[in-house]
């Protein structure tokens, strides 16, 4: 009866020993093997078997991260405090770097994320990160992934999600484009002006060569100004229309 006692519970320890050095890895997870607490080799996908108390595996998942970056108080170059938050897209490339050179790589990438967010647009001024979001998304890109290389972790790509004003800068904002659209006004204006007094000029040439035009032109003049339904029209009468008669009435 001893004996079968002691058989099942060998048994039973040797289910327990084979279950726990048996481990099996999903096409898009490796497992970083240490052999008495020194890195042995990565392996997976499939089915991998350790020895238990000698081997311990660390599973490490391939697939892309989405990382929230939180919002960030960032100082433009022009001096305007704003808030901007973001997402991060990354994976790792190389799992052993990941375990090996960095505590916990997920914590390690975020805090990186939000000083490299506050580093990177601090020396970009306010209208740049309105305008060029896409130039400065690469630019947070690339000085991730140069830092986190040695992690053995790639950044796919970095997206702005939202810059957020203060009340008084937009208010700023909105009297500033109001004034951008008044000049803008004024200039056209002004340049309407000028190509009319030219065009003025030009006809005022061309008339003063004949003098006959003038009398037709005012002629032109009071023929529109009768279309109208008007009551009285009250006109000057030039003199230069009238001396012919003026000059024949006194040789009568």
């Amino acid at each position: 009866m001893s004996w079968n006692i002691s058989y099942s519970i060998l048994l039973v320890l040797l289910i327990l020993i084979l279950y726990s050095s048996i481990k099996i890895f999903r096409e898009y997870e490796r497992g970083v093997v240490f052999t008495l607490g020194r890195f042995w080799k990565v392996k997976g996908p499939g089915l991998i078997v350790i020895i238990p108390g000698i081997q311990q595996v660390v599973k490490v998942d391939l697939r892309t991260i989405v990382l929230e970056v939180p919002t960030q108080d960032v100082i433009s170059r022009d001096n305007v405090s704003v808030k901007v938050n973001a997402v991060m897209y990354f994976r790792i490339i190389d799992a052993q770097k990941a375990i090996i050179q960095v505590e916990d790589y997920l914590n390690a990438t975020s805090q990186l994320a939000q000083t490299m967010l506050r580093s990177v647009l601090g020396k970009h001024q306010l209208d740049d990160m309105l305008a060029e979001r896409e130039k400065l998304n690469q630019d947070i890109q690339e000085a991730l992934d140069v830092q986190t290389d040695a992690w053995g972790i790639k950044v796919g790509n970095v997206e702005i999600k939202q810059v957020d004003l203060t009340e008084s800068m937009i208010r700023a904002i909105a009297r500033q484009a109001e004034a951008e659209r008044e000049r803008r006004a004024k200039i056209i204006h002004a340049e309407g002006e000028l190509q009319a007094s030219e065009k003025l000029f030009q006809a005022a040439q061309i008339l003063s060569k004949e003098p006959q035009a003038i009398q037709l032109r005012y002629l032109e003049t009071l023929t529109v100004i009768g279309a109208d339904k008007n009551t009285t029209v009250v006109f000057p009468l030039p003199m230069d229309l009238v001396s012919s008669f003026l000059e024949k009435s006194k040789k009568a």
